[in-house]
Parts: structure tokens; C-alpha cells; sequence
């Protein structure tokens, strides 16, 4: 049975307007040669040339002073090796310095897509039928460095989406890392991640079982700049590095709209990009709420799976995920406890569907296969496009499928409420398939959601269009239901 969609008129398109001021370290020695012209320079060579830089780029960058303060202090190591007092250093000195270690990046000039979608925590002042909602994208630029971005805007009766005026800046987190780490725990994780156990053992054997980042850090170091290091274990020593990196906490500042915060790789352990971040507006037991994420860290050669969780869109919380069911990509947490777990869906193998429970959020073992690819248009793999939606029928559970020429479908199952191992029905064909006019992009055939909501009785689906840009459709709850409880 097919069921209807109505595709809404609006694109979320990539903007290489949208920068960031990134930290730029050109290598050791060229930064030394860097330091040693401007140090060169009178303090009226310096001021003119601050002075030229700012009229430049002060206008596109909230206080871009106290980003090149930061970023010269990054490298006051390598300007003290060089025998000259940093202390003495006039700030405009210092300032020019950091302008020289940073660069612009454009976060989505390549792409903005795979989204979610959230209720907002605010909705106050609204009419009948509307719903402010909160929209994640996955925004890309050079490089194919991805980070996470907002929107924000209103739903309205006839499920028309209004979104609000973008801001004009763009604006990182600050970012203070986990302090303290349980020696077990990390060697397990160290242990999934298939780190080299030797050079595990040689780096954790002296650390007591509670130990504090700094020491580990300093350790890791140390053998790192070792100059006759052999490359397999620079690379173990390096995966340690990455873990502990992985956890830590960030904040923006209140004086930032929620479309000037970006979600920028941070950590080692997703220095080549956060991808695809699955967000869910999750009720506990007590009644409390919070919004979180699952998404992908990337760096170049492993992946994480990681969690973010936030109350309010400006602190965030990030950990990794335990766990022999914390592989591979495509996990998605349920929005409440199932008979007092947590709930995750999976693709741990990259093919089938999977579920799992745990009493704990960031720990998760023992995957039940919960689906297989059964249409030809999803042979090559199934997986979920986010979380589970509750509905008075069953879970239900908006899945991607991959088929002939790598072409990407998005469908729909429902599942038993009080044990989501069953399948009520599935729909045989797509939900929603490529159109001719949605086939071109960054990555060609590609329809794919991060998250979906219901509202006004209606599925309100975000999705990406080929890897490149995002739009939205609307599915009449009531006719995708009857068509998934008839597709048994």
C-alpha cells in the first residue's frame, strides 16, 4: 500500500557565508620563522598591521580579540623555546601573533544535511496547533570536516514551517575536559576499540585505578615525542590519547542565538569530522527531560560512537559509548525507558537493525537482530533514520534502505510498545524516494533523516537531499498507520 507524502516547498541550502575563526598551526619551524618576523616589527608596525587585520575581520567574528589571545597562547610553548619573555610581550604583540595562528572555515560550504529534528524545550506564546521545534543539521565544508548546527522555528496548524532569522555570527564552545577516569572502564574501552594491548599495558600498568587526565596526558606525551618511536605504536599511543580526549563537557555563551552555535570537532577523536547526530527529546522515569544525541566522531582512520545530552542548547555534556553494541554507525536511543532500561536501535555488522537495553545510557552489549533487509530496495542494508517515535499503536520506527546503485529509500515500521523485539508491520515499498529533481548532490541518490516528530496527527519528516542540502515532507499519521498494520 502506498502511502502519500507531501513534500513542503523550503531548502536548507549550505551557506559558505557561515565561518568559524579556526586555530591555524602552520608546523614547528615555520611558526618559529612566523614569530621571529614579528617580533621584527616596532610596536607602530604592529598596531598598523592589527589595525588592518581587524577592520578586515572584526565585523565577521564575535570578539575576534580574544580569539587570537587564545590562539597565540596555544603556541606560547614554542615562543618561550625560543628565549623570548612572553610575559613581556606588548598584547598587541601577542594579539598579531594569534591573528597569524588563525584561519576561517567555512563550516557548511559544502553541505548541510541529515537532520533531526526536536521539540524546543520553550513553547510559550504560541497559537493553537503550533510547535516550536529545534532542527539539527550535519554541516560539512572543505575537507568533508563535518560539525552540528541549529535552527530554530515554528510548526504552524497546517504544518508549514517558519523558520527564524539566522544570526550573524558563528560561535564555539568553550571545552573543559573529564578530570578523572576509572582505570577499568577505560581499558574496556580501550579493548573494543582494539587498541594493541601491549603498548595498552605499558602506558596504563603504573596508573592507579582511579587516575587523572593530566598524568595520562603527560605520559602519553612524553612517548609521543619520542623521534625513533615506531609508527604502530604511535599510533596505539595515540588511540589512548583520542579516548581520554572523548570525554568532556561544552558550553556557549548566553548571549549567542541558538543558530550562531556550531558543534565543532573539539577532540582528537573527531578531528575529521561529527556525523550524523541522532537527537531525541528523552523523558525519564521522574518526569525529567533532556535532549540528547547519539553521532559518529570520525578521526581520519577509527570511528566512536559517542553521546551528547543537553537541558537548555548551551551546556552539553559529551561521552563515549561502551560496549559490544557501541560499534560501527546508525544508533539510535528510544525517547523513554522500556520497563525501566534504556532502549538503543542499531547496525553494529553495517546491514541489520539491531536492539538493545541497558541500565546504564552509555554502556551497551548484547544486540538482538531486530530486522534484515526484505526488499530489494534495501538488499545492501537497513538501518533507522533516528529515533523511535511513540504512538498509542507501537514504536514507530522511520528506516533508511539501501538498493541497486547505491540508492538511498526511506521507510517505516511499527513495533509492540511494551516489547519492541516484535514487528507489527512493515511497509513494502519506500516512504520516500529520490525524485528526479532530488537525485543530484555532494553524494547522488541519497533521500536520509537524522529525526522525526509528530505533530497535528502528522509525521513531520526533515530530510537531506543527495548529500548536499534538506528539506522537509508530511506523512497523515492515521494513513501510514493502517498502511503498516495492513503490510503484515
Amino acid at each position: 500500500m502506498r502511502v502519500s507524502v507531501v513534500r513542503k516547498n523550503i531548502k536548507f541550502t549550505p551557506d559558505s557565508r557561515r565561518v568559524v575563526a579556526r586555530y591555524f598551526m602552520n608546523g614547528y619551524e615555520r611558526t618559529q620563522q612566523m614569530v621571529l618576523r614579528i617580533m621584527m616589527l616596532d610596536e607602530k608596525q604592529v598596531l598598523q598591521t592589527l589595525e588592518q587585520t581587524l577592520r578586515e575581520f572584526a565585523r565577521r567574528h564575535r570578539n575576534i580579540s580574544a580569539v587570537f589571545f587564545k590562539h597565540c597562547e596555544k603556541i606560547r610553548p614554542i615562543i618561550e623555546s625560543m628565549q623570548i619573555d612572553y610575559e613581556g610581550m606588548s598584547l598587541d604583540r601577542k594579539m598579531l601573533i594569534g591573528s597569524y595562528c588563525t584561519m576561517e572555515y567555512a563550516i557548511e560550504s559544502a553541505a548541510i544535511f541529515n537532520p533531526s529534528i526536536v521539540e524546543d524545550f520553550d513553547q510559550t506564546g504560541l497559537e493553537a496547533g503550533e510547535k516550536r521545534v529545534i532542527i539539527s543539521f550535519r554541516a560539512t565544508g572543505e575537507g568533508h570536516i563535518s560539525s552540528i548546527v541549529f535552527r530554530r522555528g515554528i510548526l504552524d496548524r497546517d504544518n508549514n514551517l517558519h523558520i527564524m532569522k539566522i544570526g550573524n555570527h558563528i560561535d564555539k564552545a568553550e571545552i573543559e575536559h573529564k578530570t578523572l577516569f576509572n582505570k577499568e572502564r577505560f581499558l574496556t574501552k580501550l579493548s573494543e576499540m582494539h587498541t594493541t594491548d601491549k603498548y595498552i599495558v605499558q602506558i596504563m600498568q603504573d596508573l592507579p585505578n582511579e587516575f587523572e587526565f593530566a598524568i595520562l596526558k603527560n605520559i602519553l606525551n612524553t612517548a609521543l615525542g619520542d623521534p625513533l618511536i615506531r609508527e604502530e605504536r604511535k599510533m596505539a599511543l595515540q588511540e589512548i590519547l583520542w579516548l581520554a580526549n572523548s570525554f568532556y563537557d561544552i558550553q556557549f555563551k548566553h548571549d549567542s542565538d541558538i543558530t550562531e552555535r556550531v558543534i565543532f570537532p573539539i577532540s582528537e577523536s573527531e578531528s575529521r569530522g561529527i556525523e550524523d547526530a541522532r537527537f531525541v527529546r528523552f523523558k525519564d522515569d521522574d518526569g525529567s527531560e533532556r535532549v540528547m544525541a547519539t553521532y559518529t566522531a570520525y578521526n581520519g582512520h577509527t570511528i566512536l560512537p559517542k553521546l551528547i545530552s543537553t537541558e537548555d542548547f548551551y551546556n552539553f555534556r559529551v561521552m563515549p559509548l561502551h560496549g559490544v553494541g557501541a560499534q560501527n554507525k546508525n544508533l539510535a536511543l528510544f525517547p523513554r525507558k522500556i520497563k525501566g532500561k534504556y532502549a538503543m536501535l542499531a547496525r553494529i555488522d553495517g546491514v541489520n537493525n539491531y536492539i538493545m537495553y541497558s541500565e546504564r545510557v552509555t554502556q551497551w552489549n548484547s544486540p538482538i537482530l531486530l530486522q534484515e533487509p526484505r526488499f530489494t530496495w534495501e538488499f545492501t542494508q537497513i538501518g533507522n533514520c533516528g529515533s523511535p517515535l511513540w504512538t498509542p499503536e507501537g514504536w514507530l520506527v522511520i528506516t533508511h534502505g539501501v538498493g541497486t546503485m547505491r540508492r538511498y529509500c526511506i521507510g517505516a515500521s511499527l513495533f509492540d510498545l511494551d516489547d519492541p523485539s516484535k514487528e507489527i508491520g512493515r511497509l513494502t515499498e519506500p516512504l520516500l524516494a529520490p525524485l528526479e529533481d532530488e537525485r543530484e548532490g555532494y553524494v547522488p541518490n541519497v533521500v536520509y533523516s537524522c529525526g522525526a516528530i509528530i505533530h497535528n496527527d502528522s509525521l513531520i519528516l526533515p530530510y537531506a537531499v543527495s548529500d548536499y542540502c534538506s528539506t522537509y515532507s508530511v506523512v497523515n499519521m492515521a494513513e501510514l498507520i493502517d498502511a503498516l498494520k495492513k503490510s503484515k
